[in-house]
């Protein structure tokens, strides 16, 4: 199902990527205790999540990224930064209540990234992922024709904010991920949204 328009700025900044940082805060478990920001980047988000978690570490393996998440969350006193990656970061399993991710799982191999974040999450924790995929099939194409008309009224009204990462582009498809959540994530919600984007939320069992 995809969405009909996204939301506005968060904190005065907005390109495709913040446009859907709601989708995965509104997902938070109540009483969030530890959250993980993957590929914090900026640090934005992690500056979001750590107003709704007690404790918030964003990890980024980009060592002037992470530098500038320090800053951003420099007074916030409940956000932790690290430098590495996720996939071999010395990061307790099932210690997290949510594990979020934007714009990361495709800098990862697919299935091995999706298994690695779910293994993160608590029972009864949240893995939320706003992610990229490559179109590939008629209706994708479709999709994304919307897409350039909706990102067109979008800049205009709240203007872009230009990220620091590195941008590549995903090589996977979003039938690829489609599959991989439903086969490694029962239960998951997938959402193809309107600004060449997808998201998946997952609530591990308890």
């Amino acid at each position: 199902m995809a969405d009909a328009a996204p939301p506005g700025p968060s904190d005065g900044r907005w390109n495709h990527n913040v446009a859907y940082h709601d989708v995965l805060l509104s997902a938070l478990p109540d009483g969030c205790r530890r959250a993980l920001d993957v590929g914090c980047g900026d640090g934005v988000l992690t500056r979001a999540l750590a107003a709704r978690a007690e404790h918030v570490v964003g990890i980024d393996v980009d060592p002037a990224l992470a530098e500038r998440a320090r800053a951003e969350t420099a007074e916030m006193d409940n956000v932790e930064i690290v430098t590495g990656d996720v996939v071999g970061a010395e990061l307790e399993p099932g210690s997290f209540d949510a594990v979020l991710a934007v714009a990361t799982l495709h800098h990862l191999d697919l299935e091995r990234g999706l298994g690695r974040l779910a293994d993160l999450v608590a029972p009864g924790g949240v893995l939320g992922i706003v992610g990229l995929a490559r179109s590939r099939s008629l209706w994708d194409v479709a999709h994304d024709g919307v897409g350039a008309v909706a990102s067109r009224v979008q800049r205009r009204r709240h203007g872009w904010w230009e990220h620091s990462a590195v941008i590549v582009d995903p090589t996977r498809s979003y039938t690829d991920v489609l599959k991989a959540a439903t086969l490694l994530l029962p239960g998951c919600r997938y959402r193809r949204h309107v600004l060449f984007r997808y998201s998946l939320v997952w609530t591990r069992p308890t």
